[in-house]
């Protein structure tokens, strides 16, 4: 695929706060056995070791182990029960600290991403499929991004960035315009202004 990988370097080289909008901009890429999907990454949040609403704030626990890894480990966990979040290890390791990657707007592999976002799993592990979802709302929140390009817990917490199936490619354009505010869907520390996105960009999650 074209474009520059981002290697692990980059990860490497900014605090949460500043790698949180370097993201922004830049393509979070999935090839899977069924197909590459792709997003442009247009909002993002920030969780800092001393910040309460970070998983790695009270212990460090098997759940949270990939986020003492180093910069540019993934970590995805799941919620709720049923939905899974996507997360960019953003310090040294030791520190637990990461970027969740909140929307993205579709690139490639629409239709897969729509297949995906369509299959519903009921009781007795029976598959049906939803109505059609629109291109607007398929990575339009952190578990609708994760299902849209076929992430999963099992198979991709705790690898790199620079895995070759799994990867983040490099911002066209490094003058964008960023939004600062505080982030969503939190009970604790939601005060705090580490939440960014694009301006004026329509798949962003709540502007």
């Amino acid at each position: 695929m074209a474009g520059t990988r981002l290697p692990l370097s980059f990860y490497q080289s900014y605090d949460t706060r500043t790698l949180a909008q370097k993201l922004l901009g830049c393509e979070l890429v999935h090839e899977s056995a069924e197909g590459t999907t792709s997003g442009i990454i247009v909002e993002t949040e920030a969780y800092l070791s001393d910040d309460p609403a970070c998983h790695a704030y009270n212990r460090r626990t098997s759940r949270t182990e990939p986020m003492y890894q180093p910069a540019g480990t993934i970590y995805v966990y799941l919620i709720y029960g049923m939905y899974q979040c996507f997360n960019v290890v953003s310090n040294d390791a030791g520190i637990g600290e990461a970027v969740l990657i909140r929307a993205l707007e579709p690139r490639q592999g629409v239709d897969l991403m729509q297949q995906r976002r369509q299959e519903i799993r009921g009781k007795a592990g029976i598959t049906f499929k939803t109505k059609p979802v629109s291109l607007k709302e398929l990575c339009r929140g952190p578990g609708k991004l994760v299902k849209a390009m076929g992430i999963d817990r099992a198979l991709h917490n705790n690898l790199t960035l620079d895995y070759e199936t799994i990867y983040i490619i490099a911002a066209d354009n490094e003058e964008l315009s960023v939004v600062t505010t505080t982030r969503i869907g939190i009970n604790v520390g939601a005060e705090l202004p580490l939440r960014y996105y694009l301006r004026d960009n329509s798949f962003v999650s709540k502007p």
